[in-house]
């Protein structure tokens, strides 16, 4: 039978409760709090706790504090990368972020979600779907990405959108909830 952090991490409803997956969450934090706490000009600092912290992390990365998340380990982020102030992942799946990547102010990704069935919604427990952000891509401030999206390359998502489903390649998307407004392949 999975553990729950297996259930988790396979997208399967789990109970986050267990002390595993609070240890590990308690884990983040502290590791957050410390980086949060990190001087503008500590870039080996930041970048030692960024990698303790993230399942990967590429060269030149930056993530403006204060930052949060719920594990850190299963956020993997590729060459070039920015997050600016007051970023939020929540990691119970993984996170993939491509090359040159850039996350507004106040941006939230989501991994975690829960059943929609209100019996089954309070019995506490949740599961989570994978988001996936390709290479080239500007998340604009406040914008939000929903569990189980895939935003493809070339792609502004714009200040305040809300991400719900599949963002093809080569477009802006803005509104809630985030729609096509402009093909980049007609203005290249």
């Amino acid at each position: 039978m999975d553990s729950e952090k297996e259930k988790m991490l396979n997208g399967d409803l789990y109970d986050a409760d267990t002390p595993e997956l609070l240890s590990e969450r308690e884990r983040a934090r502290k590791l957050t709090r410390r980086y949060n706490r990190t001087m503008a000009d500590d870039a080996e600092e930041q970048r030692d706790l960024l990698e303790e912290l993230f399942g990967s992390l590429g060269e030149e990365c930056y993530v403006e504090p204060p930052f949060r998340c719920d594990y850190g380990y299963n956020i993997h982020v590729d060459e070039d990368f920015y997050a600016n102030f007051d970023c939020v992942i929540l990691d119970e799946c993984r996170v993939d972020i491509g090359r040159n990547c850039l996350i507004g102010p106040g941006a939230h990704i989501y991994t975690a979600t829960h059943p929609l069935d209100a019996d089954e919604r309070i019995t506490g427990q949740e599961y989570a779907k994978p988001v996936t952000i390709s290479d080239n891509v500007w998340i604009g401030g406040q914008a939000v990405l929903n569990p189980g999206v895939t935003v493809g390359d070339n792609v502004v998502v714009a200040s305040g959108a809300v991400v719900t489903e599949d963002v093809p390649d080569d477009v802006v998307v803005q509104g809630n909830p985030a729609t096509v407004v402009k093909n980049l392949e007609a203005t290249q």
